[in-house]
């Protein structure tokens, strides 16, 4: 198996480590360093992980500067709680990007917010179409 560890640059590791860990419905923990840290699913795959601008000399990493958070890139999760997903998306984002639709090349239902760091974060369900929700 073959898995990717999606690493997004961020302005503050642990604003964003909480950000994340909510939408995932996780207990509260605190980033390995204030310049990394990984969210991890309860398998131990790695949803995603955070690295501070400038922490270290990758290149693509070095400054938000360049160009906008997120320019071509889309971050995609399924998730297997959807309701309770939104229903949290709702208190961490003031306004959806997208309210919840039915894909009709996947059949499941998402939405999309954006992150304190402004990335376009989408949510799709797991499972196939079902009502809704409000």
């Amino acid at each position: 198996m073959k898995r990717t560890w999606t690493i997004i640059g961020v302005a503050d590791v642990a604003r964003s480590f909480a950000w994340y860990q909510s939408l995932f419905g996780q207990a509260r923990t605190a980033p390995a360093h204030d310049y990394f840290g990984q969210i991890v699913d309860a398998d131990g795959t790695v949803l995603i992980c955070l690295h501070r601008w400038g922490a270290h000399e990758h290149p693509p990493l070095a400054s938000p500067e360049p160009a906008q958070p997120g320019n071509g890139l889309l971050l995609f999760f399924r998730v297997d709680d959807f309701d309770a997903t939104l229903l949290r998306s709702r208190a961490l984002a003031p306004k959806l990007e997208e309210e919840p639709h039915l894909n009709p090349g996947t059949g499941t239902l998402e939405f999309a917010l954006r992150d304190p760091d402004g990335y376009y974060v989408m949510v799709s369900a797991l499972d196939a179409f079902r009502e809704t929700p409000k």
